[in-house]
């Protein structure tokens, strides 16, 4: 009954405009792993997928904070958005894609102002929303221009997550800042230079995010969760070749999963996947995920 009266408040809520204030364990799950690991297994994906996606087994969708927010529309687009997250099948308790990259975090192009406006937007409406964690990735908005100093991008880089962690702590947001490949950016690349800036920053409202798939990219092992994982709030996962699904290609995510237990985590996990058609292949995909989970238990 808990779960179930707390999904109406915040349907109730989301439909009336009023704000939100849930705790960071405000929902519930029903996982089939230790209640004492993974507290929820969702899925990066449009509200459009949440009534197929909660018949396949998934706790929550993962949302573009783009998408569910609009930080660069109007606060009547935004409560359009609110009355359909009130009705959705499942929460959003998480959303990504957090700064777009034609904002530019470092070098000459870089506007510290305007990212702080609208970062300032998104956090508000994300309150107002109940997500409680939004992946801060937005690798090309990070990335390094040429002739520009590492050092110099990396002090423009923590001025200004030391400017955005204040709002995200007034909004009860927690920002979980994203490593990604190489591929994808030249900026924070693994979790050790994710967690220099989490540790740099210093504040409660700015942790850290642990990737599997960017991980493994990346060659990193299981040793920088162990390392680092005291700094982790948010977690996804994907195969590393062709970032599919996991069961799709055998990947073993068991040291990680063994990893990540022994640092005592307890938040979420998504699959941040490329689909072929995500309704259809979710619940091989969970059930694949949890199975893995389970055995990490040994």
């Amino acid at each position: 009954m808990e779960s179930i009266s707390r999904r109406s408040f915040l349907r109730a809520s989301a439909a009336s405009g009023i704000g939100l204030l849930l705790d960071r364990t405000a929902f519930s799950f029903t996982v089939g792993t230790s209640p004492a690991f993974l507290s929820g297994i969702g899925i990066c994906a449009s509200l459009a997928d949440a009534a197929a996606l909660r018949s396949a087994g998934c706790d929550f969708i993962e949302e573009g904070v783009r998408r569910l927010f609009i930080p660069d529309g109007p606060e009547s687009q935004f409560e359009t958005k609110l009355a359909e997250l009130g009705k959705a099948a499942l929460p959003v308790p998480a959303c990504n894609g957090f700064i777009p990259g034609t904002l530019k975090a470092v070098g000459p192009e870089a506007n510290p102002e305007a990212i702080v406006a609208y970062a300032d937007t998104a956090l508000r409406r994300a309150a107002r929303a109940g997500v409680k964690t939004i992946v801060w990735g937005s690798g090309e908005s990070r990335r390094i221009p040429e002739g520009v100093p590492r050092a110099k991008a990396e002090e423009e880089f923590r001025g200004l997550a030391v400017r955005i962690a204040p709002l995200a702590a007034r909004s009860d947001v927690v920002l979980a800042l994203e490593p990604l490949q190489s591929a994808e950016t030249n900026f924070i690349n693994t979790l050790r230079e994710g967690a220099a800036v989490v540790e740099a920053v210093g504040h409660p409202s700015f942790r850290l995010l642990a990737d599997f798939y960017h991980m493994a990219r990346e060659s990193e092992t299981p040793d920088s969760i162990d390392r680092f994982g005291t700094l982790i709030r948010h977690c996804h996962i994907a195969e590393k070749d062709k970032r599919t699904p996991p069961g799709t290609a055998g990947d073993d995510f068991r040291p990680f999963l063994k990893a990540l237990r022994r640092t005592g985590y307890r938040g979420l996990m998504s699959l941040e996947c490329r689909w072929e058609n995500v309704a259809r292949e979710a619940p091989g995909a969970l059930a694949a995920l949890r199975k893995q989970v389970e055995e990490s238990a040994g």
